[in-house]
């Protein structure tokens, strides 16, 4: 049986005023998350918690097709949800990034929307599993814009709730004991560089231990925005460090 080891934790940062990232940690469904309300937008706080909390309230399913269903089916729930609420507010969207993690009896999933990251530790080296939805380079701030060829770089082309159509990205990763899994909203990698992250993993093998790093690594720094970092290891391990 898989035992699963997490932790999880999410700040507000040195600039922004309100804390619009919502982190979902519950190992006993196998499933985690991080949620980034957008930057600018009216109730991204709203946005990020409504995609958490409605992942949470999911069945558990083993079988790997109808998780991804399931997920995928809520999001498009929550989707047209924000969109109702923003037409409601008469704002131009009321969204969220969100990076999945789940557990299924045969691999692990991954799923993502926006430019919240997913990464996997595994024998000494960092792997990044998603690929931001931005166009060109990033840029400091988090929006959301269409995508024709003299848009700023870092606009985000993906969001929950940015637009009527949702398109889900999925990467599967067979599961092997001693692996773990980061997951991030930008705020860690505007301040850290993946040797940053994949050193502070090589350092610690508790959950706990590496989020603490990362939030106060990213604390320490200029901490622009919102911070989280949600991380998970697998199976049983000795608690050395």
């Amino acid at each position: 049986m898989t035992l699963f080891r997490s932790a999880g934790r999410t700040e507000t940062g040195h600039v922004r005023r309100h804390n619009e990232d919502a982190i979902l940690d519950a190992p006993e469904l196998g499933l985690w998350a991080v949620a980034d309300g957008l930057g600018g937008h009216a109730a991204g706080d709203v946005a990020s918690r409504l995609v958490v909390d409605r992942l949470r309230a999911l069945p558990m399913v083993d079988d790997v097709a109808d998780r991804i269903d399931a997920i995928e089916d809520e999001l498009l729930r929550v989707n047209h949800a924000l969109r109702r609420m923003a037409a409601e507010r008469h704002v131009d969207a009321i969204a969220s990034t969100v990076v999945i993690l789940v557990h299924t009896r045969d691999a692990m999933l991954c799923g993502w929307v926006g430019d919240s990251r997913a990464y996997c530790f595994e024998n000494d080296r960092l792997r990044l599993l998603t690929r931001d939805h931005v166009h060109g380079d990033r840029g400091d701030e988090t929006r959301f814009g269409a995508y024709p060829a003299h848009a700023a770089a870092g606009v985000l082309t993906r969001a929950v709730g940015a637009e009527d159509r949702l398109y889900v990205d999925w990467k599967i990763v067979p599961r092997r004991r001693g692996m773990s899994f980061v997951l991030c909203s930008d705020g860690i990698n505007k301040e850290l560089g993946d040797a940053d992250i994949e050193a502070c993993c090589r350092r610690h093998a508790r959950p706990d231990a590496v989020v603490g790093e990362l939030m106060d690594g990213a604390l320490a720094r200029a901490g622009r925005d919102n911070v989280s970092a949600v991380v998970v290891r697998l199976d049983d391990f000795e608690e050395t460090r």
